[in-house]
């Protein structure tokens, strides 16, 4: 009977270590787990977010975005979502955060919170070679931005300008190549990208977009700790050369 007893207790004993074990396994799975962070791109803006030839998501944006994450600690899912419905869905919490060359401005943020600034850039204007359209010469000319652009924001100010917004940048450049339209505000930093590519176009008028630079946005007063550790992460690829590598990569060095 006391050998039953022993036998029994032992028992008890073994399957208790057990089940702790168990929950110790469990709740060590649990917190291996990375938080995932749902990002806002548009992905018709080369060379920082487009889909490549293999149909995959690339960009200056998009490598510089993995990078941190892995910095951080966080999963990374992309969702390509028009420019001008990016900041209503991150307000509407569809997406934790944007990153899609969006410039810091006082009317942004009033609604969102931006990081530390990544890039800076400014507004070029281009037009067909042969035109005779200047910077002084807008009144009456059609100017085509990309809808929810800061580029928008600033042709609206040109006095008597007819501004022409577009879905994406390329509808802008085609309109401007088919005589459509006058003139494309567009940013420099993607501007020079379509020069390249486009003999027949050229710039002619440059000025500071009036932006603290590219930044990525998140709700207003609800990242406040994902935001500080992106901002260390960012400051380290900078100074460990990581960042300068995709710049080059993407030709914005």
């Amino acid at each position: 009977m006391k050998k039953f007893l022993l036998f029994l207790a032992f028992a008890v004993f073994f399957m208790g270590c057990m089940d702790e074990k168990k929950e110790a396994m469990v709740a060590d799975v649990n917190s291996s787990k990375q938080e995932v962070v749902k990002l806002g791109v548009s992905m018709d803006y080369p060379p920082f977010e487009f889909i490549d030839d293999n149909n995959n998501p690339a960009g200056f944006d998009v490598e510089l975005m993995q990078a941190i994450a892995k910095k951080v600690g966080f999963e990374l899912e992309l969702n390509n979502i028009s420019f001008d419905g990016l900041i209503p869905a991150l307000k509407a919490g569809k997406i934790d955060a944007i990153m899609s060359a969006m410039s810091a401005t006082e009317d942004r943020r009033k609604s969102v919170d931006f990081s530390d600034n990544y890039y800076s850039t400014e507004n070029l204007f281009i037009r067909k070679k042969g035109s005779d359209v200047d910077q002084n010469s807008l009144v009456d000319k059609q100017i085509g931005v990309q809808l929810g652009t800061l580029q928008e924001s600033a042709a609206k100010k040109i006095e008597g300008a007819k501004v022409v917004p577009a879905d994406n940048v390329l509808s802008a450049i085609m309109g401007l190549k088919a005589g459509k339209i006058d003139v494309v505000l567009i940013d420099s930093s993607i501007g020079y990208g379509y020069l390249k590519q486009n003999e027949d176009l050229e710039e002619f008028y440059k000025v500071a977009d009036g932006s603290e630079g590219f930044s990525i946005a998140f709700d207003k007063d609800k990242k406040a700790e994902l935001i500080k550790k992106i901002n260390s992460a960012l400051k380290e690829l900078k100074d460990d050369g990581t960042f300068e590598k995709i710049e080059e990569k993407y030709n914005l060095k």
